[in-house]
C-alpha cells in the first residue's frame, strides 16, 4: 500500500473515522462544562458564609450538594433548610437553574443576546443539549426554551408566593423567596426544598401541591412537546409523533402511579391512614408526579410499604420526556419498547405507531439506553450495599433515585459515608448527562456499511 498516496477507499474510510470522532465532541463538551460547573459550585458552597453554622461546609458535603443541584436531582446529605445560609441557598438555586436550562443553552442564549448570531460550533454544541439535530433550528430553540422556562417559573412563583404569604402568614419577602425557590426547583425537576421535611407539612394543601405538580410535569415533559403545546397554530392532530407518544405515555404513567400508590398506602397508618379520601388522592397524585423526576415528598418513604417503593422505582427508572429537565430512560424509550413487544406479539416485522413506522435506529437506541441504565442500576446497587450496610430495597431505591436524577430518599442518603456519597454523586452526574447525550451521540455516530454479512442464527428465549 502506498502510504504517501492512499487509495480513495482508504481516504474515504479515514474521513469517516474522523467525522465520527468529531461527532462525539459535543457530547464530551457538555459533560466537561457540567463538570466545571460542579467544581465552581463546590468551591462556592465551601465558603464560610455559605453555611448557616460556623465554618465552611466540608469538601464532600459541598461536592455532593453541588452535583445534586447541577444534575437537578435534589438528593442531600444535610438539611437544606437549616444547613445553608441565604447565600448557600441562592448558590443551590443558581446551580439548579443552570443545570436545568442547560449549560450550552444558556451560553448560546448569552451569545445570541450579545452578538445576535450563533456560530456553527456553538450551534453544534447546543444541539447536543437540546436534542435538535437540525442546526438551523437551534437559534429559535434556545430563545423558546428560555422564554418558556422563565414564563412557567414566574407564574408558579407568583401563585406559591401568594399562597405562603396570604395562607400561611409568611412575611412577604420570605414568601417571595419560598415561591421563587420552589418554582425553579419544581420546573427543573430538582427536589430541593426549604423545609426540613420537604413538603410533608403541606400534604393537605391542593394549591401548593397542584401548582408544584404542574411545574414538574411541564418541566419534565420535554422541549418538543412544549413547542407543540404552546404553539397556538397547532391542534392535537398537528402535533408531532414524538409529542403525541410522549403525552399518551406520560398520562398512562401518571394514572398507573396514582392508582398504585393510592392502593398500596391506603391503610398505612404511617402515611395515608389518617388522611381523608380527598387528601389521600391528592398525595397519591403527588406521589405519582414527583418521581418523574422531581424528588419532593409529602410522606416519608422510609415508612412506605414495599409495594410503594417498587412502584416508585419503576417511575424513577422511566423518568420524564426526552429533551427535558427530567432523568430516567425517558417515557418515549419505554413506549418504543412496548411497541416492539406489541409488534412481536402480532408477528409484525415492522414497528408501527399511528400512521408511521419506527426506524431500526430508534429501536436500537431505546434498547441501548435501557440496557445501559439497568446495568448501571445493578452495578450501583451492588457497590452501595457493602458501603452502606443497607438492605437491597433501600440501596436500590437510592441508586435509582440518583441515577434517575430524582432526589427521593428512603432515609439512607443522610447516613452514608464519604465513599458512598461519591458513588451517588457520580451516578447523579451520569444520570444528568447520560441518556440524552448517549442518544445524540449514537445518532451522530450512525453510519451505513457498504457490505452485509451472511445471516446467522442465535437461539433466544
Amino acid at each position: 500500500m502506498n502510504l504517501l498516496f492512499p487509495s480513495r477507499a482508504g481516504s474515504r474510510g479515514l474521513r469517516g473515522r474522523l467525522a465520527r470522532q468529531r461527532a462525539t465532541r459535543p457530547a464530551a463538551f457538555v459533560a466537561a462544562v457540567l463538570a466545571g460547573v460542579v467544581v465552581v459550585g463546590t468551591l462556592l458552597l465551601m465558603l464560610p458564609f455559605a453555611r448557616s453554622g460556623p465554618g465552611g461546609a466540608p469538601l464532600i458535603t459541598a461536592f455532593f450538594t453541588s452535583t445534586s443541584a447541577v444534575s437537578v436531582t435534589g438528593l442531600a446529605t444535610v438539611d437544606t433548610a437549616t444547613y445553608w445560609s441565604g447565600f448557600g441557598e441562592a448558590v443551590i438555586l443558581l446551580l439548579v437553574q443552570v443545570g436545568g436550562l442547560g449549560i450550552t443553552t444558556g451560553a448560546a442564549l448569552l451569545s445570541l443576546l450579545v452578538s445576535r448570531r450563533l456560530g456553527l460550533r456553538a450551534r453544534l454544541y447546543t444541539s447536543t443539549e437540546t436534542g435538535v439535530t437540525a442546526l438551523g433550528d437551534v437559534r429559535r430553540v434556545v430563545v423558546t426554551i428560555a422564554a418558556l422556562t422563565f414564563a412557567v417559573e414566574l407564574f408558579c412563583a407568583v401563585v406559591l408566593t401568594l399562597r405562603w404569604w396570604l395562607g400561611y402568614g409568611e412575611p412577604f419577602g420570605h414568601a417571595v423567596w419560598l415561591g421563587l425557590f420552589h418554582a425553579v426547583t419544581a420546573f427543573n425537576n430538582a427536589g430541593f426544598a426549604l423545609f426540613s421535611n420537604s413538603l410533608m407539612g403541606f400534604a393537605d394543601d391542593p394549591v401548593i401541591l397542584l401548582t408544584i405538580s404542574a411545574a414538574i410535569i411541564l418541566g419534565g415533559i420535554g422541549v418538543p412537546v412544549l413547542f407543540d403545546l404552546f404553539d397556538p397554530r397547532r391542534g392535537w392532530r398537528a402535533f408531532s409523533l414524538h409529542s403525541r407518544v410522549t403525552v399518551w405515555a406520560t398520562a398512562a404513567l401518571l394514572a398507573y402511579g396514582l392508582v398504585s400508590v393510592l392502593a398500596s398506602e391506603w391503610d398505612n397508618p404511617a402515611t395515608f391512614g389518617p388522611m381523608s379520601v380527598a387528601t389521600k388522592t391528592l398525595n397519591a397524585w403527588f406521589g405519582s408526579v414527583s418521581p418523574r423526576t422531581a424528588g419532593f415528598n409529602t410522606f416519608d418513604y422510609a415508612d412506605a410499604n414495599p409495594e410503594t417503593l417498587l412502584v416508585t422505582n419503576t417511575l424513577m427508572f422511566v423518568g420524564g420526556g426526552s429533551v427535558s429537565t427530567a432523568g430516567g430512560i425517558r417515557v418515549t424509550t419505554l413506549a418504543v419498547l412496548l411497541l416492539v413487544l406489541w409488534a412481536q406479539a402480532r408477528g409484525d416485522r415492522e414497528v408501527d405507531v399511528g400512521a408511521r413506522r419506527l426506524s431500526l435506529a430508534t429501536v436500537q437506541q431505546a434498547l441501548t439506553i435501557t440496557v445501559v441504565f439497568a446495568m448501571l442500576s445493578v452495578a450501583g446497587t451492588l457497590a452501595l450495599i457493602p458501603m452502606s450496610g443497607a438492605d437491597l430495597d433501600q440501596a436500590l431505591f437510592e441508586v435509582i433515585s440518583a441515577l434517575g436524577t430524582v432526589g427521593l430518599s428512603a432515609g439512607l442518603t443522610g447516613s452514608l459515608g464519604d465513599p458512598a456519597q461519591v458513588l451517588l454523586a457520580l451516578l447523579m452526574f451520569i444520570g444528568r448527562v447520560g441518556p440524552t447525550t448517549l442518544a445524540v451521540a449514537l445518532a451522530l455516530r450512525a453510519r451505513d456499511r457498504r457490505y452485509q454479512l451472511p445471516e446467522g442464527r442465535v437461539l433466544v428465549g
